[in-house]
C-alpha cells in the first residue's frame, strides 16, 4: 500500500518559508531605528599649541574669592615659577567672591609674562571668577562648562543686596574690556557680562568680510561704521541679563580657544618637555584659611593680650611672653600668607610695643607715648586684616569694620578676664603656685595680728638690705631687717646667700634686685 502524502510537498513549504522570511524582512526594515541615549557631545579634538613648554604646573583654584584665595595663588604661582614651570594652567571652579582680590588676581596673571597662562574651567566660572579667567592667556572649557555674570552687586544700609550703581560699575567694564582686548577676545561681550543693557550682535563687514561680535554703540563709534553689516543677536546678551555661555558657546564666541572633556586631554594639547606639576590645598593652607576666620583671629588677640598682662604680673616666669608671642606671631604670620599683611604692619606693632613698654617701665605716669604706641597697636592689627589702607567701596567697609568690631571685643573680653585674673588668681589652683602670696607686712598691725592669727611684723621699707635664703627664679625668699619673706627679683636669676636691696614694695610682691 502507498504511502499517504503530506498536507503540502516539499517545493510548497520552501516556498511558503521564502515567503515568511521576505515578509518579516520587510517589517523589520518599515520599522524607525532606535534612537540612542543622548549625551554630551565630545568636543571636537583641541589642536596642539605649537610651542614647546619646559614645565608646566596646575593650580587650583576654587571656592569664593577671598583675600585668602589670592594670597594662595601668589604663593602657588611663585612656588612653581621657581620649580622652572613657564606653564600654568589654573583650573578654576568658583562663584567669584570679592571684587577688589578679583581685579588684582586678573591683574596679576595679566601681566605674568614670564609663563604662559592657561585658565581651565570643567564646571564654572562667575563673577570674579570670570574676570580671573579674562586675565590667562587662553580660556579652555569643558562643553558643558559655564562662564560669565559678572554683575557688581553690594549691600546697602538695609543689608540687603543691589546691584551698584554706575560710578561702581564703569571702572569694572573698562577693565573687562581691557583684558579682553588683550587677550583678543570680543570685548563687547566681556562688557555684556558687567552691563545687562548691552546687546551684542555678529557684524560682518561688506568690504573686508571680516566678522565680529559688537555691541551698537561700538559700531557707531568706528570710522568705517557703514561697511559694517549687522546680524542676528547674540541671545545670550539679550537686556536684562548678564552675559553667561556654556563652553561650546563661548567657543564659538570667540571667549575661548579650545574645548576639552578633562585636564588630561587639556595636558595632551601642549608639548611640555620637562614633567607636570600640581598645587593643591595643602595643610598649611587650611592652617591660614582657619586663622584668618574673624572668631579665630579674636581668640588670638585675646589669648596674647592675657599672656602678656601674665608676664607682667609675674616677670621671669616666660609663660606668659612666650604665649604671647606665640599668638601674635601666629596673627601676623597667617595675615601674611593670607596676602592681607606685609613688613608696615609689623614694624607699626613693634614700635607700639617699644612705645608702649617706655611708657610703663621709663616715664612716669601714662601720657603721649603710652596713647601712640597703642594707637600703633591698633592700626596694626586692623591693617593687618585687610588688604587695603582706606576703605573706599561699601565691601572696603565692611571689611574695615569687621576688623574693628573684632578688636573691639577682644578688647572687652579681655578686659573680663584681667579683672577676673586680678581678683581670683590666687584662688585658682594651677595659678596660685605661680604668684606671691600677699605680704604679712603690708596687711597686719597688731590688732590683725591678734584676730587673724599672723605674726604681727614690721613693714619693709624701699632700700632695705638683706640676703637671699632660696634662688630667685625670679620669685623665692629672703631675709630682709631680719624677718623672712617672700621676694620676686626685677628679673635677673639670684643665687641663694646674695645681697639684696629692696627697690620696690607693693600690696602682693617685695621687688628686689642684687646689691653691689
Amino acid at each position: 500500500m502507498a504511502a499517504r502524502s503530506s498536507w503540502l510537498s516539499r517545493p510548497s513549504r520552501i516556498l511558503l518559508w521564502c515567503a515568511a522570511l521576505a515578509c518579516s524582512t520587510a517589517w523589520l526594515l518599515a520599522q524607525e531605528p532606535a534612537q540612542p541615549v543622548e549625551k554630551e557631545a565630545a568636543p571636537p579634538v583641541a589642536e596642539k599649541v605649537a610651542k614647546k613648554f619646559e614645565n608646566a604646573a596646575v593650580i587650583q583654584f576654587e571656592g569664593p574669592i577671598t583675600a585668602w584665595l589670592e594670597g594662595y595663588l601668589k604663593r602657588k604661582i611663585t612656588a612653581a615659577q621657581k620649580a622652572g614651570a613657564d606653564l600654568i594652567v589654573i583650573e578654576i571652579d568658583s562663584p567669584g567672591g570679592n571684587l577688589h582680590e578679583s581685579e588684582q588676581i586678573a591683574d596679576m596673571l595679566n601681566n605674568l609674562s614670564a609663563a604662559h597662562t592657561v585658565a581651565f574651567i570643567p564646571r564654572e566660572a562667575y563673577s570674579g571668577a570670570a574676570m580671573v579667567s579674562l586675565g590667562c592667556d587662553e580660556i579652555i572649557m569643558r562643553p558643558s562648562a559655564r562662564i560669565g555674570d559678572v554683575g557688581v552687586i553690594f549691600r546697602d544700609e538695609n543689608f540687603l543686596f543691589q546691584h551698584a550703581p554706575e560710578k561702581i560699575r564703569s571702572p569694572v567694564v573698562t577693565e573687562m574690556r581691557a583684558l579682553a582686548a588683550e587677550h583678543k577676545r570680543p570685548p563687547a561681550l566681556a562688557e555684556s557680562m558687567v552691563d545687562l543693557n548691552v546687546e551684542v550682535f555678529r557684524y560682518v563687514n561688506q568690504r573686508t568680510n571680516a566678522e565680529d561680535f559688537l555691541s551698537e554703540s561700538e559700531v557707531a563709534a568706528k570710522a568705517d561704521a557703514v561697511d559694517w553689516q549687522q546680524h542676528e543677536l547674540v541671545l545670550e546678551s539679550k537686556k536684562g541679563s548678564f552675559l553667561t555661555v556654556t563652553g561650546a558657546r563661548a567657543l564659538e564666541l570667540r571667549l575661548a580657544e579650545a574645548n576639552v572633556a578633562s585636564l588630561e586631554e587639556l595636558k595632551a594639547r601642549y608639548e611640555v618637555e620637562g614633567r607636570w606639576l600640581n598645587y593643591r590645598v595643602n595643610n598649611i593652607d587650611k592652617t591660614v584659611y582657619v586663622l584668618n576666620l574673624w572668631w579665630v583671629t579674636g581668640l588670638l588677640f585675646v589669648v596674647g593680650l592675657v599672656g602678656i598682662l601674665y608676664e607682667c604680673s609675674a616677670p621671669g616666669t616666660c609663660i606668659g611672653g612666650l604665649l604671647g608671642l606665640t599668638c601674635f606671631s601666629l596673627f601676623y604670620w597667617s595675615r601674611f600668607l593670607g596676602g592681607t599683611s606685609g613688613w608696615l604692619e609689623v614694624m607699626l606693632f613693634v614700635l607700639g610695643a617699644i612705645f608702649l613698654a617706655i611708657e610703663l617701665f621709663v616715664l612716669p605716669g601714662f601720657g603721649v607715648a603710652g596713647f601712640a604706641g597703642l594707637a600703633m597697636i591698633a592700626t596694626s592689627l586692623i591693617l593687618a586684616c585687610q588688604n587695603f589702607v582706606l576703605p573706599e567701596t561699601t565691601q572696603e567697609m565692611q571689611t574695615t569694620g569687621a576688623a574693628v568690631g573684632t578688636l573691639v571685643v577682644s578688647s572687652l573680653v579681655f578686659v573680663g578676664i584681667a579683672y577676673a585674673m586680678m581678683s581670683y588668681i590666687g584662688k585658682i589652683p594651677l595659678l596660685s603656685q605661680l604668684v606671691l602670696a600677699p605680704l604679712p607686712s603690708a596687711t597686719t598691725d597688731e590688732d590683725e595680728a591678734a584676730e587673724t592669727g599672723i605674726p604681727s611684723i614690721k613693714k619693709i621699707p624701699v632700700g632695705a638690705l638683706g640676703k637671699t635664703t632660696t634662688i630667685l627664679r625670679p620669685s623665692g625668699r629672703a631675709i630682709i631687717d631680719g624677718q623672712p619673706v617672700d621676694v620676686v627679683s626685677t628679673g635677673d636669676v639670684i643665687a641663694t646667700g646674695k645681697s639684696i636691696r629692696v627697690v620696690e614694695v607693693g600690696y602682693q610682691r617685695i621687688v628686689v634686685e642684687e646689691a653691689d
